[in-house]
């Protein structure tokens, strides 16, 4: 121990494959005094039994470029390092045992030629050419992605050790990390058990020990441990050595070759959660006992799939823990909690495939103080802290192993771990006929059942089942008023004398306006990115409310704090539990609310974007004058003990109004139509106002300039944007196909961008969409209303219009 040094640059905590990963990817930016701590041997816990899996396409662009980077880096490891990886790109084959996942494994292939990655459309037959020994003729087809491969899990893990300590990292085996030293809510380096090292930054990439770990510091890391079953054959001779991985995912299972055997394995629908009294610290290179009953039904079908399974021998069955999070979405970035303290844990059994990436992308981040791209899907500040509560991740953990090979239809809703979180209205929406989804732990509403309505849900590519309903209650917004419980949006107040200065340095438009103005604007980063997309509302001189998205809360609160200088005046509160919140929306808003509260609700004594007190019954109500669906309507902010009162009385007036509830799948409908962004899928870090089309939010005169500033007068100011937001509206004749995201936007047969976010607009009857298009020489108005632009579904392109306008109602009138 006396050759562990007393400080470096960053000191890594855990030496599986992410932290060997992250520690060679840190050398290679010039970060050389590097330090990385394993409790027990390299390998041990997860990656040394992992299957090897080497995947490309993910659901995102941006992941998607770190799967295509691990599959690069470990094409040329061996090569540099002398460290075999046993790295072979043999290829996969995804295959459909009906229709609806075929068009899943479709819309994948449209997708993979966003990215620049090869992939193929397969009939059954074609699946029989490629593998014979795979049985075929009840396939509905599949797809064959050329660039995938397998890896040796322990290999390529010392192969970049093997880099890291060639480029200066030390690297301590049986060498645990008792503590991570915190100053002044900074780490500072950690605690071993006779010393300490100081360190500017720290990793945790513990695995499954890293939530209980980080627990002991305030710091949240939501992930919990579950078996993970596979085995391995005897050798079988019809085996070579270039057969392709092959993917089952309606029968929960994979199979490759290994080493002359066949390996095949489960993520099956009902999982397993283990350790959930915590991790043993004497857990090394274990194993788990075998569980032949729970896993039978899967093994059942792997042997009619494949089968020559029926007449050979198994020689290992092996059970082994690895960790999930919550959204099956690993953990990456700087925690909310402590500054300076990294994560990268929680790997959803995709830790082989993401490791390069996520070391590539993870080094940069330390090194900057940012993202390199847009990693919102994995950054851990997308957490809330309840999720690390135990019993929640125990009862999700048995849900989300299965989620990985389950369909992913739009709109899946989770069904384990439900009801943590609750808006004062709950009862009384459910009891309206609300069918309930989830985010970021909220109940909120989906839909609203029908009176005798049969309450059975099923998903679909196309229409599915609520599609009528929702396409009344959007008909009902815009023709007489209806509720929306947005109890769920982030909701902070900032008070203190120092408080308007700040935030008109925080946010891009002009903060410093009279009591009672609202403020549409974004928060852009130094490099005029936006992190956050929120109204901003003067309650006096020396207080303001900002509302932002549900699932921002925590990244929100952790951004904003950390811009307000050390000596700026301003407290921070979190209101969003304490004030649920309505929108009243529809042509009949007014006169409902002025019914019901006597107050003046007309244009001239209530105009748009402004927000006042009013009362309703017994309450006290800041009502405030917006609308995120495209109609006339106002947002009713409640204290939380008279917030049932309040429902009650609206419900009550609302009749003779024809007052209708709606939920959020209308709401999405809603502002498609109008071309609302939605912060995390239309706009994000990567993105500036000008190529958003929010450049209407932007104060570039005010005084005292805003962060970001510079970085939009160089980039933008004068200058056309390369890419820019457009709406998209899919026209053909006969069954109109919906856009979800990631679709191709092609002009003139090229690709020229990608669809954001999409859904059907009920207004309109017109499947619609969002998405960047982008052209060397800037996008114009011409570029855009010159050439025949496509969008490719599922590998059929289908003829688009494509504006920069929103297709609803482009002149606002309906919003007076």
């Amino acid at each position: 121990m006396n050759e562990v040094p007393a400080r470096c640059d960053v000191a890594i905590i855990g030496g599986g494959v992410a932290g060997c990963s992250i520690a060679y990817h840190l050398t290679k930016i010039g970060i050389t005094n590097v330090t990385l701590f394993e409790r027990k041997q390299l390998t041990s816990g997860t990656t040394w039994h992992a299957a090897g899996l080497v995947t490309q396409l993910r659901a995102t662009r941006n992941m998607t470029e770190l799967a295509k980077y691990t599959g690069e880096l470990f094409t040329s490891l061996a090569a540099e390092t002398g460290q075999e990886t046993g790295y072979k790109q043999n290829g996969a084959l995804r295959l459909a045992t009906h229709e609806a996942r075929l068009e899943e494994l479709k819309r994948g292939v449209s997708m993979a030629r966003n990215f620049g990655l090869e992939a193929h459309v397969l009939s059954a037959g074609e699946v029989a050419e490629r593998y014979p020994l795979i049985r075929s003729d009840d396939l509905a087809g599949g797809i064959w992605m050329p660039k995938d491969g397998q890896v040796n899990p322990a290999d390529v893990t010392m192969a970049l050790a093997k880099g890291a300590r060639t480029g200066g990292t030390k690297i301590f085996e049986n060498c645990p990390v008792h503590a991570i030293l915190i100053e002044n809510g900074k780490a500072v380096g950690v605690r071993l058990e006779d010393r300490e090292v100081r360190a500017d930054k720290v990793v945790i990439a513990g695995g499954m020990w890293s939530r209980d770990f980080a627990a002991r510091f305030g710091v949240s890391l939501p992930l919990h441990a579950a078996e993970h079953y596979y085995m391995v054959t005897e050798a079988m001779p019809e085996l070579t050595r270039d057969l392709p991985i092959v993917f089952v995912g309606d029968e929960c299972s994979y199979f490759k070759e290994d080493a002359g055997k066949l390996l095949f394995g489960f993520f099956e629908p009902d999982a397993k959660p283990w350790g959930h009294e915590g991790i043993p610290e004497d857990f090394c290179f274990g194993t788990l006992p075998e569980d032949l009953e729970h896993i039978s039904p899967y093994l059942e079908k792997a042997i009619e799939r494949y089968p020559s399974l029926a007449h050979t021998g198994i020689q290992l069955f092996f059970n082994g823990p690895e960790s999930f999070t919550p959204d099956d979405r690993y953990l990456l970035g700087e925690t909310p909690e402590v500054e300076n303290l990294f994560a990268a844990c929680g790997f959803n059994s995709v830790g082989i495939l993401s490791s390069g990436g996520v070391g590539k992308a993870l080094a940069d981040w330390i090194r900057d103080g940012y993202a390199p791209v847009d990693l919102s899907d994995v950054d851990v500040r997308r957490m809330q802290p309840f999720q690390s509560n135990r019993t929640y991740l125990y009862d999700r953990t048995k849900e989300t192993l299965g989620l990985l090979f389950s369909m992913h239809w739009p709109s899946l809703q989770v069904e384990t771990a439900r009801g943590a979180r609750r808006s004062p209205f709950h009862d009384r929406l459910e009891a309206a006929g609300a069918w309930m989804t989830e985010a970021a732990g909220w109940e909120r509403p989906g839909f609203f059942w029908k009176p005798g309505q049969e309450r059975a849900v099923a998903y679909s590519y196309g229409k599915p089942s609520w599609f009528g309903n929702v396409s009344e209650e959007c008909r009902n917004v815009a023709e007489n008023v209806s509720l929306f419980d947005q109890s769920c949006f982030t909701k902070f107040r900032f008070d203190g004398r120092d408080a308007c200065r700040v935030l008109n340095r925080i946010c891009a438009n002009q903060i410093d306006v009279p009591a009672g103005k609202i403020v549409y604007t974004q928060c852009l980063n130094e490099r005029g990115g936006i992190e956050a997309d929120v109204t901003v509302t003067r309650l006096a001189e020396t207080s303001f409310m900002v509302v932002s998205v549900a699932t921002s809360q925590t990244r929100d609160m952790s951004w904003f704090r950390r811009q307000i200088p050390d000596d700026a005046r301003v407290f921070i509160t979190d209101l969003t539990s304490g004030l649920p919140m309505l929108g009243v929306m529809g042509p009949k808003s007014r006169a409902l609310l002025q019914q019901l509260s006597g107050a003046d609700f007309s244009n001239n004594a209530f105009p748009f974007g402004t927000s006042q007190e009013i009362e309703i019954g017994y309450a006290k109500v800041r009502a405030s004058r917006l609308t995120y669906v495209g109609e006339l309507g106002w947002e009713l902010y409640i204290p939380a003990e008279f917030a049932q009162h309040v429902y009650d009385r609206l419900v009550e007036a609302g009749t003779e109004f024809n007052l209708g509830q709606a939920g959020y799948f209308a709401l999405n409908s809603l502002r498609m139509e109008k071309g609302y962004r939605h912060w995390g899928h239309d706009i994000g870090q990567d993105d500036t106002p000008c190529e958003a089309g929010l450049e209407f939010a932007v104060a570039y005169d005010k005084p005292g300039g805003f962060l970001g500033r510079e970085a939009l007068l160089h980039g933008c100011a004068g200058w056309l944007p390369r890419r820019k937001l457009a709406q998209i509206r899919v026209d053909c004749d006969g069954p109109i196909p919906f856009l979800y995201h990631e679709e191709p936007i092609l002009k003139d047969g090229r690709i020229v961008g990608s669809v954001t976010s999409g859904a059907y607009g009920h207004r309109l009857n017109a499947s619609l969409g969002m998405g960047y298009i982008g052209h060397p020489n800037g996008v114009t108005k011409e570029f855009i209303e010159s050439g025949n632009f496509e969008v490719e579904i599922a590998c059929e392109r289908f003829p688009a219009a494509v504006q920069l306008a929103p297709f609803y109602d482009p002149k606002r009138s309906r919003l007076a």
